[in-house]
């Protein structure tokens, strides 16, 4: 499967799915088109039987800076698209480019580079493993704008750093660099060339059972996260208090 033509390519080869966000000339930022791309790679990769590994990546200069808040909110209905679900519970658009990477049966590896800033975070947070370049720059930004995180991060971000380091990185949406972000548990390791490093991984994954990976995976999100769907609820619910 051979999917490069959009603003998500999507190539299957040997077991892995290699996801790349395909914006480079805009930094890979947001966009619905781009909020939605995602999810449908998200939905195509469900169930898949012959993907062991996803493979996360950015073309160009960065991973993705953030949000294209000018495309975003550029019609009025654009935030509430966003934000809109049926329950509290549920996973919106926003937060599925997240939280649907953790859905998935098989293990997500984000590779980062450049800039991982705001929605770029909280995508690269709905991965179960995060390999970043010396260079990569890091950061929760919402709070810039006057908004809480609400794109699904929440959950994996919890997994990942003590309660103290995550409240200090949504306050201040400090840019931390990818040694700092190591010292306090936001990435996995850093490499070089991340995409070396997260093929190689994706080789001793792929020695594994299949069943004991998703096992693994399943078990774990739900000790570390038991209470995923009242998080979304919470990011939802609070998010659109802060914009009324």
């Amino acid at each position: 499967l051979d999917m490069t033509d959009s603003l998500v390519s999507l190539i299957i080869e040997n077991g892995i799915a290699y996801v790349t966000l395909n914006r480079p000339d805009k930094h890979n930022a947001l966009s619905m088109a781009m909020f939605k791309a995602i999810d449908q790679v998200i939905k195509q990769l469900r169930g898949k039987r012959d993907v062991r590994v996803i493979i996360v990546s950015g073309a160009g200069e960065s991973f993705c800076s953030g949000l294209d808040v000018k495309s975003v909110l550029s019609s009025g209905s654009g935030a509430l698209k966003l934000l809109w679900k049926w329950l509290p519970g549920n996973a919106n658009l926003a937060q599925r480019v997240s939280v649907g990477w953790r859905r998935l049966d098989v293990p997500v590896i984000m590779a980062l580079h450049g800039k991982c800033w705001g929605g770029g975070m909280q995508i690269a947070l709905g991965g179960d493993f995060r390999i970043a370049s010396p260079d990569c720059s890091l950061s929760i930004m919402e709070s810039r704008w006057g908004l809480i995180p609400d794109m699904g991060g929440t959950p994996g971000l919890l997994e990942c750093v003590s309660g103290d380091q995550a409240i200090k990185l949504a306050m201040t949406s400090e840019v931390v660099d990818a040694q700092k972000a190591l010292s306090i548990g936001l990435i996995t390791e850093v490499a070089d060339d991340p995409m070396v490093q997260a093929k190689a991984l994706a080789a001793q994954l792929i020695e594994r059972s299949p069943d004991t990976n998703r096992m693994i995976k399943k078990i774990y999100h739900r000790i570390w996260s038991p209470k995923e769907r009242n998080i979304l609820a919470k990011e939802t619910i609070n998010q659109i208090k802060m914009i009324l």
